[in-house]
């Protein structure tokens, strides 16, 4: 792979496949990995993002209220489903389906209450944490089946390029416990090798089980030759359905036409018998089939999960008119092949993690976006003696510096502005939610501008601080545009507000942090030359020695 032909190793191989497979791609994967792991929050994002709901606390008559509330609301559906408040939502979600609805969500009809009251509630439109997480993993603004394209072809150099890394480096955990501070290329190598094996399991992990979601796409020649090319066959197969999803409309029932009104027994000795049974987490969610008749049942779902395959925690049952224990149905047991994909779908997606296991995810996710701007950083600045013999930027170290500082910084500002355009559109603007999104993509472009207008330096200085002081004002925006503030979010209990703002003050540190010692290693280089006599003249020998011991 040498230009001259020479002959190389193995590691030198892995070398050269290491830098252009992060390189070529590596724009997109930042971007990727960065919404990715705001993806462990999507539930959180969406809550900070309607203010409408911060002002239903829950209390001890939740279940109760909302009960009350699906009764005035959908007293004829055929199905009402009411997820409690937890430490990932402030409000009640209650949705149903009436009668002959629809298959699917389409048929799914929503609403949002107050915890504290059971009054319906009107949040804002917006996409919320939705948006980050669609775009991680299918873009926007093209067909989804391309965007999935895009970004498993990504993937795949995503993996080669771990795999490679890992093989170039002979030393790489010898090289983790090493950190050489200001020393230009070797720092920024440092900082590579070390967020890349401080995560190397989960980076691995997230990558190839990314790959398997989308394997179906990527390689469909398996679905294609057993089920000849009935792919809805396979999809309804492997969730444990029949093919056209009878199975669960059978399980679930319909309402009869005819049924005679019975009331729907009192919940809270029922929610009292779920928490005596699971102190720990308690009940998550409540499934009414056929309410308001003979036959209705309630169903309580534990909150939270034991299975990372499965997804779901422990079922009551009960009769819905005299509040009988029932015995639920024996699910089937899932096959070995429905096992593994629900166990990589369930990492990827992080859905089994408690709160402390979710921000392990998170912060493994940071380490890894870390690690993808650090590589790319990395390649400019290896090439700066090259740029300093020739006297001139090429064109193409130009582009990559441009797309560096629109990708990484610039991704972070446009996503503060994100969530800005939230808090100030109007509140009942047309399109409302697709204004959110384009402000987030106009940001976006204004910031790869303006690394095109300024010099190199200056452009990584005043866009860090730009997304340092946006971030910073997250919390102090949420306050005043009808949001919990962030004390009075920490003594209720709302952790999905007061954990939004305190990453929100995290994520300024660091940007803060960067474009400080970014402004004083600028300040150091001013001074370097006339301190180290500047303008003599190293002859060209002396200059690949060093480079080469560097």
């Amino acid at each position: 792979m040498r230009p001259d032909g020479k002959p190389e190793g193995l590691r030198q191989s892995m070398s050269w496949l290491h830098t252009w497979c992060g390189l070529l791609l590596g724009w997109l994967l930042y971007a990727v990995f960065f919404t990715g792991t705001l993806s462990f929050f999507v539930d959180e994002i969406t809550d900070w993002m309607r203010p409408e709901l911060h002002r239903s606390v829950p209390g001890p008559q939740t279940a109760e209220l909302a009960v009350a509330a699906m009764q005035k609301i959908a007293p004829d559906a055929a199905t009402w489903t009411i997820n409690l408040p937890g430490e990932r939502q402030t409000a009640v979600e209650a949705s149903w389906r009436a009668p002959g609805a629809a298959a699917g969500r389409a048929g799914t009809q929503r609403v949002q209450l107050d915890a504290g009251t059971g009054e319906v509630l009107t949040p804002r439109e917006t996409r919320g944490g939705n948006f980050l997480y669609r775009f991680h993993f299918e873009l926007y603004a093209m067909p989804r089946i391309w965007g999935r394209w895009i970004v498993g072809i990504a993937t795949m150099f995503m993996f080669v390029a771990i795999i490679s890394g890992v093989i170039t480096h002979k030393k790489i955990f010898a090289e983790f416990f090493t950190f050489r501070p200001r020393k230009g290329q070797r720092s920024w190598l440092d900082a590579h090798n070390a967020t890349a094996v401080l995560a190397l399991p989960f980076h691995i992990v997230i990558t190839f089980s990314g790959l398997l979601l989308l394997m179906s796409m990527l390689m469909p020649w398996g679905i294609d030759a057993v089920y000849n090319g009935d792919a809805q066959k396979y999809f309804a197969e492997s969730r444990g359905r029949a093919a056209g999803g009878g199975g669960e409309r059978e399980a679930r029932g319909g309402r009869p036409q005819a049924a005679e009104p019975a009331p729907l027994t009192a919940i809270a000795p029922l929610m009292q018998a779920a928490q005596a049974r699971w102190p720990e987490r308690g009940v998550g969610s409540i499934v009414v089939q056929r309410p308001g008749t003979p036959g209705s049942t309630i169903e309580l779902r534990e909150q939270g999960a034991h299975s990372v395959a499965r997804g779901a925690g422990e079922k009551l049952l009960f009769d819905g008119a005299t509040g009988a224990p029932r015995t639920p149905p024996e699910a089937r047991a899932p096959s070995a092949a429905q096992m593994v994909s629900g166990t990589v779908m369930g990492i990827h997606l992080g859905r089994f993690a408690d709160p402390a296991v979710r921000w392990l995810l998170f912060l493994s996710g940071v380490v890894g976006t870390v690690m993808a701007g650090s590589g790319l950083v990395l390649w400019v600045v290896k090439r700066l003696p090259e740029r300093r013999k020739l006297g001139r930027t090429p064109r193409g170290h130009r582009l990559v510096e441009v797309l560096n500082i629109g990708a990484i910084s610039g991704l972070s500002i446009a996503t503060a502005t994100y969530f800005f355009a939230n808090r100030l559109l109007p509140v009942d603007i047309a399109q409302r939610a697709d204004l959110e999104i384009r402000c987030f993509f106009v940001a976006w472009g204004l910031c790869l501008l303006h690394a095109l207008l300024r010099p190199h330096r200056r452009a990584w200085l005043e866009q860090l601080w730009l997304a340092a002081l946006a971030f910073a004002a997250l919390p102090l925006l949420n306050a005043a545009t009808g949001g919990t503030p962030l004390p009075a979010a920490m003594l209720h209990g709302q952790w999905s507000v007061a954990g939004f703002d305190l990453v929100a003050l995290a994520f300024a540190a660091l940007h803060g942090f960067a474009a400080w010692k970014l402004g004083k290693s600028a300040a150091v280089a001013a001074t370097r030359p006339a301190a180290s006599g500047a303008g003599l003249r190293v002859p060209r020998p002396v200059a690949q020695s060093a480079e080469k011991q560097a």
